[in-house]
């Protein structure tokens, strides 16, 4: 049995530019504190919440209208007991064209349910991604801050 790691899925009828450039602009999608570039190949951005989570993002893969990789280079989660359960994880935005509309599939690939922070990392992650960055992508207004527990 392999371990699946999370992934979230759906279709909207924007473009894949559009997914691209709401996917990149972090700050109106994703909580808390997040410093550097998030849309230059190459570059590193931090990110923390409170106390709970602090993380340094690399971006390794940008491509226009397809794909968005980053790369967990360093990341310290305080509410499990492992707190280094995400370092050298990778978080993909892919996009492709389906029929007439546009699919963002999401996946935090090594976040698998044998780590402690699954459950909460990844309903985090569900709510980030299929309401905070979907509703920045239909209507031009994300929901950072709504809630992170």
């Amino acid at each position: 049995m392999t371990m699946k790691n999370y992934t979230a899925s759906f279709t909207v009828d924007q473009s894949p530019e559009k997914i691209f450039d709401a996917i990149n602009n972090v700050r109106a999608w994703w909580s808390g504190e997040i410093d550097g570039s998030t849309n230059k190949l190459g570059a590193e951005f931090t990110y923390r919440y409170q106390d709970l989570h602090r993380s340094t993002q690399r971006i390794t893969e940008l491509v226009p209208g397809k794909k968005v990789v980053w790369h967990i280079a360093d990341a310290q989660i305080n509410f499990v007991k492992d707190k280094a359960e995400w370092n050298g994880t990778d978080v993909i935005f892919e996009i492709a064209k389906k029929g007439g509309k546009t699919e963002l599939r999401f996946t935090h690939a090594g976040l698998v349910p044998a780590i402690e922070c699954y459950g909460k990392c990844s309903g985090a992650w569900g709510f980030y991604i299929n309401e905070s960055l979907r509703s920045l992508i239909t209507t031009g207004k994300g929901d950072p801050n709504d809630k992170e527990t």
